[in-house]
Parts: structure tokens; C-alpha cells; sequence
């Protein structure tokens, strides 16, 4: 199933891949403060309301998905756990980085069709991580990896904003993770029961057309199960939690100013967004891989515009 808001918060399913059905009224019950809470309840019981949806979805004609309006399927979660250097980089590592996460600030959130911003701080450059990310469906704490796979409610699409080489290098990770609209999700979770094997899906993210993210999951140096025995270990996880399973580096790329952004992870849709930087900057267009190649830094240099180096 594949679960979405739409237009003014609307809950709705997808229906055959071009149809989103409203499933508002089915959890008219459910007391709840905004948006978040609601998805975040509804996943949390989702056993309670499940056969409703799958009726609904049988018997209703619903709307076509191009005449609505999407919204991020998790509004605001209370955690996004980030995983860190967690792809072997298709073999060019000689051994996994030791397993690593960060917090992402739910404020960073933002939907499809919506746009990233590039702030105006003296950012190396600015890119953008194509990623998996699982939905938690119920409260996980201390989790064995061999139980892991049933704490998960489903998937979705994830890119994970980022602006390198900000200042102090000693504080740089929050100031480069969590600005606002640096976390694309979407276009909707797609249940657990859908996706029987994450660790062989392909991404693939484009910029302006053009592919420069295309790796497979399969490469990901700590699989699913460690990443929430890692995560759950440190702190609670609640329904609508969502963790970030990492990127293969290589096709990295400077995000500017005008950008058309993609993201499909195998089965979950794809997800698009816009760039917009009000400075107007620019920067080499090669990924890392290519600049690599040429025996460059893979990081690309900004040509123009406001901490442009002369």
C-alpha cells in the first residue's frame, strides 16, 4: 500500500499508479493536533485500519494523482536518524567505515514539488544524497538485528541536503545537515509488505535530465537489521521515525540555483523537487566520481557568486 497526503492534508492511498483515493473519513476518530500526528497514530495502528484503506481503494473511483496537490507522507517526525559513510562505494573501500549516524532536524523536511534552499553561508558546495529511508512502525528500543525487519512500517524515497566545508570544521555536521528544506521525502511510504527485498533496489537520482546517482542497495556496507540494532540503541524509536540509510558518494554533484531534482528508489516512486539559490551561485557540474577520474578534488569549486574564491 501506498500511503500520501494530498492537497489540504487530505489522507489518501494510491490506486493503480495513477489514482489517489481519500481515506480521510475511515480515521475521522483519531484525535490528533495536526498532520503528524495523525500519519504517526495511523501507523502505529495500522493493523486497526488497514482492511478500511483496502476497500476504500476497492470500491472508490478516487481522483487522478495528477489534479492533487502532494505533501510530505511525514509532515514532521520526531526523529530522523541519518546513517554516515554506510555504502562500500562499489568495492573501492577496503572495509566498512565504522557504523555512524546523525540526527537530522524534522524542520528540514519538505515534499514533492517542493524546493531546497540554498542559505547564504559560505558553504563549499551544496549537494544532495540519494537515499532509502525506512518508516519505524512500532516503538523500537534495544532491537536485536535479528527482529529489526519487523519494526519496520515501510519505505521511501530520502535526500539528505547538504552543505559541505562549513566553518568551524570542529561544529560543521549539525550546520551542514540540518538546514531548513534539506530533507526531501516522498512521494508517499510505500508498507513494508510491498518492498520484500530492500537491500537489492536500484537508486537513481537526476539533475536537469541528466543521471548522477545509480547504485544498488546491495552495496550498503551495514545492512538494515545493524542500522536500527545501532540506532535503537542509543535512543527510542516511535511510529513515523524515519531512519536514512546512507549514499554511495560517487555520483555526488553541486545542487544550484534552478535545478530539476528526481529520486527513485526501485519501487517507491519518484520523488521531484526544485533548487533555489537566491545568490545565485555556480559551481562545476562534474560528480565526484568524474572529478576523481581526472585526478581532481572530488569536491566540485564554486565559479561564481558570493564566496567565490578569486
Amino acid at each position: 500500500m501506498k500511503i500520501l497526503f494530498f492537497n489540504d492534508w487530505r489522507l489518501g492511498v494510491l490506486k493503480n499508479a495513477d489514482t489517489v483515493v481519500d481515506v480521510s473519513s475511515h480515521v475521522a476518530g483519531l484525535i490528533h493536533s495536526g498532520p503528524h500526528d495523525l500519519i504517526n497514530m495511523v501507523i502505529g495502528r495500522f493493523s486497526e485500519f488497514r482492511k478500511a484503506f483496502e476497500q476504500a481503494v476497492a470500491q472508490d473511483a478516487g481522483v487522478p494523482l495528477s489534479s492533487v496537490t502532494l505533501r510530505p507522507p511525514l509532515p514532521k517526525p520526531v526523529n530522523i536518524d541519518c546513517m554516515a559513510v554506510n555504502y562500500m562505494e562499489d568495492g573501492t573501500r577496503k572495509e566498512p567505515a565504522a557504523i555512524n549516524a546523525f540526527h537530522k532536524s524534522p524542520m528540514a523536511v519538505i515534499g514533492p514539488n517542493g524546493t531546497m534552499i540554498l542559505p547564504d553561508i559560505p558553504a563549499t558546495v551544496f549537494e544532495g544524497e540519494a537515499e532509502i529511508a525506512l518508516v519505524i512502525g512500532k516503538r523500537a528500543s534495544h532491537v536485536p538485528a535479528a527482529e529489526a525487519m519487523s519494526y519496520i512500517f515501510g519505505y521511501l524515497n530520502f535526500i539528505d541536503g547538504s552543505a559541505r566545508g562549513v566553518q568551524p570544521a570542529a561544529q560543521s555536521f549539525y550546520q551542514m545537515k540540518s538546514r531548513d528544506t534539506f530533507a526531501p521525502i516522498g512521494p508517499w511510504i510505500v508498507t513494508a509488505d510491498e518492498v520484500p527485498n530492500p537491500q537489492n533496489l536500484q537508486v537513481r537520482l537526476w539533475n536537469n535530465g541528466v543521471l548522477k546517482q545509480n547504485y544498488n542497495t546491495s552495496d550498503m556496507a551495514h545492512k538494515i537489521p545493524r542500522c536500527i540494532e545501532f540506532v535503537s540503541s542509543i535512543h527510542a524509536l516511535e511510529p513515523g521515525d524515519i531512519i536514512a540509510l546512507g549514499t554511495n558518494h560517487r555520483g555526488l554533484h553541486s545542487f544550484q540555483n534552478g535545478d530539476v531534482v528526481e529520486l527513485e528508489v526501485e519501487g517507491l516512486g519518484r520523488l521531484k523537487i526544485g533548487v533555489s539559490d537566491p545568490l545565485k551561485r555556480t559551481w562545476v557540474r562534474e560528480t565526484r566520481l568524474e572529478r576523481e577520474q581526472q585526478g581532481l578534488d572530488p569536491i566540485a569549486p564554486q565559479l561564481s557568486g558570493k564566496y567565490a574564491k578569486a
